[in-house]
C-alpha cells in the first residue's frame, strides 16, 4: 500500500464514501469520471461514491451517492476500512462492499461518463486513482486470506 492513503487523519478532516460493488463472477463496478479540471481523479475509472454532506455519516453518504450517481440501491453495505485520499480530495475516504448483479449498463448514471464490470486481472490495464487501487487490493487481500 501507498504510504500517503494508510495515515491516520486528524480530526475534523472531511470524509467520504465509497462502494466496492462486485456481482457473483467476482467482477468490479467501475465509474469513469468526468474529464474536468475542477474534480478530484478526472477522467479516472473509479468507485461510485462521494463526499459526505455536514453530520451525514460515512454510511448514509454512500446510500445517498450510490442512489444519486447511478440510480443504485444495493442491500446492507457492508464498512470495510478507511484510507485517506491524500493526493486528490483530501478526505478521509470508508470504503463498503456489496454484491449487485444487473446490468452495468441499464443503471442510470447522472455523473461521470460511464459503468462497467471489470475483472481483477484488467484492473491493472485501468487509470485508477492510487487510494482507490490500494483499497481494492486491501480487499482483495482480506477476501483470500
Amino acid at each position: 500500500m501507498h504510504s500517503d492513503t494508510t495515515e491516520v487523519p486528524e480530526s475534523g478532516v472531511a470524509r467520504g464514501a465509497v462502494a466496492i460493488i462486485t456481482n457473483r463472477r467476482g467482477e468490479f463496478l467501475l465509474h469513469l469520471r468526468d474529464d474536468l479540471p475542477d474534480i478530484a481523479w478526472p477522467a479516472h475509472w473509479s468507485l461510485l461514491g462521494g463526499g459526505c454532506d455536514p453530520g451525514e455519516t460515512p454510511a448514509a453518504a454512500i446510500v445517498r451517492e450510490l442512489d444519486e450517481e447511478a440510480h443504485l440501491t444495493v442491500e446492507r453495505p457492508v464498512e470495510l476500512f478507511e484510507m485517506h485520499d491524500r493526493c486528490g480530495s483530501g478526505q478521509v475516504i470508508t470504503f463498503f462492499s456489496a454484491v449487485w448483479d444487473g446490468a452495468a449498463e441499464s443503471l442510470r448514471l447522472s455523473e461521470g461518463v460511464k459503468l462497467q464490470f471489470f475483472t481483477a486481472k484488467h484492473l491493472g490495464i485501468l487509470t485508477i486513482p492510487p487510494f482507490i487501487r490500494d483499497g481494492i487490493n486491501r480487499y482483495l487481500a482480506a477476501r483470500t486470506a
